[in-house]
């Protein structure tokens, strides 16, 4: 459990402001996190000083997530395509090969976000007559909405399902399984979890023997990282950074953002460094907590983990799952592991 430190904490009154400041989260929060996810963050914030960044694709991240997306990731004229749309479609030869017997696939788009890196895939599959039915699955229900629309307008005639789900609390729900399952975790969303074991044995227990899991992340090491914030490190770190604040309720002079590289994690992060003695205040509906922050304290909104490969083949053994196919972009940047379960 994390220290907490009280007024009259020798640590807190040799600092040169001893004075606790209260920082209460807006109705707005209490309204996007239900009562479950507010424990599940205090408990977070107990534990590993960490609001997990999963959270922050609810409510207005839903929104931050996207604008970024759309901005920095999504092709434009001088980027045909994003670094996924080109794994996928580089991939679509191996993944075909190992479908064609099959009838028809249910594609499970875990994190589907908007669903645009899928949108080529599908397009493929539908061609052949492969696709039984399209199912997006997020933590994010404002992004679910975006999914619906931009898939419904590409594809009216295919089957689309969407639903709420953590990947890293729950697996893939038994009903939406019959035909065999194209499972996609696309852009570096795998890097992104706190858990990455827990993830990939949820994936694992969601699959059959003909179903196959398919992700991509980045791949290097992350100790080497130069210190420069590019891609999400900067851009989607920082509107993080500007939501938290205002929806617990931080002044901003009273707070800064930090990116490094994180030994205990193997990550780089971006934290909010506390530059003055602070009480988080969670009083709602039952719930009546405070996290009491000493000054020059960090805590961790967002996390990013390459892969070194011995790492990947280790995490994915110790799940029961096996690597049967890769391959890296141009610039052996990133990775698109496509994935069975042990046959024992």
């Amino acid at each position: 459990m994390a220290k907490k430190f009280l007024s009259n904490s020798p640590i807190l009154s040799n600092n040169s402001t001893s004075h606790i400041r209260v920082a209460k989260p807006s109705s707005e929060f209490y309204s996007v996190f239900s009562k479950a996810e507010v424990l599940e963050i205090i408990h977070a914030l107990e534990t590993r000083w960490e609001i997990p960044l999963k959270y922050a694709y609810k409510g207005q991240g839903a929104k931050i997530w996207h604008e970024f997306y759309q901005k920095f990731v999504s092709p434009k004229w001088y980027r045909k395509s994003s670094v996924e749309i080109d794994l996928l479609r580089n991939n679509f030869a191996y993944i075909y090969s190992n479908i064609q017997k099959c009838e028809q696939v249910n594609v499970i788009d875990v994190g589907a976000g908007n669903s645009y890196p899928a949108k080529d895939f599908v397009t493929k599959l539908n061609q052949l007559n492969k696709i039984n039915k399209y199912i997006a699955l997020d933590i994010s229900e404002g992004l679910l909405t975006v999914s619906r629309k931009n898939f419904t307008t590409w594809f009216p005639k295919i089957d689309y399902i969407n639903q709420q789900m953590d990947i890293e609390n729950s697996c893939i729900p038994a009903n939406f399984s019959g035909n065999p399952k194209i499972i996609l975790h696309l852009g570096v969303t795998m890097g992104n979890h706190h858990n990455r074991n827990q993830v990939l044995k949820n994936f694992r227990n969601s699959m059959d023997e003909n179903d196959f899991l398919i992700f991509t992340n980045e791949i290097g090491s992350n100790s080497q990282w130069n210190g420069i914030a590019r891609g999400g490190c900067k851009y989607h770190a920082k509107e993080i950074y500007r939501s938290i604040k205002n929806s617990i309720g931080l002044k901003s002079q009273d707070c800064q953002l930090v990116r490094k590289y994180d030994l205990a994690t193997d990550s780089v992060v971006a934290n909010i460094k506390f530059l003055h003695n602070y009480n988080i205040d969670f009083s709602f509906q039952g719930i009546d907590k405070s996290i009491e922050i000493s000054k020059g304290k960090e805590i961790t909104i967002w996390r990013h983990h390459k892969y070194e490969m011995p790492k990947l083949i280790q995490e994915l053994e110790g799940a029961g799952l096996e690597l049967v196919h890769y391959t890296t972009n141009k610039y052996s940047s990133h990775i698109m592991a496509i994935c069975k379960i042990v046959n024992n």
